[in-house]
């Protein structure tokens, strides 16, 4: 069986999105959480981490002994793996406008990531409406993902942005995530679609278990000195 390796389900943006991918999808696969007590070399994480892959980091995938690790390959490992749950939509052209929004948000939206790390279980809307006035970077991030999602929303014959659910929704599901902890304005088309991601039973399943964690990580709380 597959074996798929997390951090904290509350932090992990990056585990969160082949998770969601593979519960939506119905892929069978066997979960193990690697808990962050830190980052330092030194730490357990770290270690656990770097005795499975030369990254040190999470999410990692396990394969009858391959080791696949980075998101986003991961997530074309199962596409090729699974061809027939259609985990990229279906024609040549949207294939290739899903991987450019991906690949977008595989290496872009920094001052998103930075002035918002991904917290379900926490309120912080007092807290982005102060980011939200005073940082032009995070308001052009937030710009940039309604100039990218509304076109495909309003193109859409479905409720996600390729129609059904593909490696797309599963990669802008911790941005969901930050939008609603940090309750930054958004148009209503993207709150409709933010909602609908937040409905998906794979993303319930993953809010509930970061709900449950109950792991209060000072290093991971710019914004919280206590649950």
């Amino acid at each position: 069986m597959l074996k798929l390796y997390i951090g904290n389900k509350n932090y992990s943006s990056w585990s969160m999105r082949p998770w969601v991918l593979m519960r939506q999808a119905g892929i069978n696969f066997e979960e193990v959480v690697l808990r962050f007590d830190s980052f330092e070399p030194e730490s357990s994480f770290k270690q656990q981490a770097l005795a499975l892959s030369p990254t040190g980091k999470v999410p990692l995938l396990v394969d009858e002994g391959l080791v696949i690790w980075d998101s986003l390959a991961i997530c074309e490992y199962l596409a090729e793996r699974f061809p027939d749950k259609h985990l990229w939509p279906q024609t040549v052209a949207q294939r290739a406008r899903a991987r450019s929004l991906v690949a977008e948000m595989h290496s872009s939206f920094t001052a998103l990531r930075r002035h918002c790390p991904m917290n379900i279980e926490a309120q912080l809307h007092e807290v982005g409406a102060r980011l939200w006035a005073d940082h032009a970077d995070l308001r052009a991030d937030v710009q940039r993902l309604e100039a990218l999602w509304t076109p495909q929303l309003t193109a859409a014959a479905g409720p996600m942005l390729f129609g059904q659910f593909s490696i797309a929704d599963a990669f802008f599901a911790p941005v969901c995530m930050r939008l609603n902890s940090y309750g930054l304005p958004a148009s209503n088309a993207v709150r409709a679609y933010v909602q609908r991601i937040c409905l998906l039973p794979a993303t319930q399943e993953w809010i509930k278990g970061a709900l449950a964690e109950q792991d209060f990580l000072p290093f991971e709380e710019p914004y919280r000195q206590h649950r």
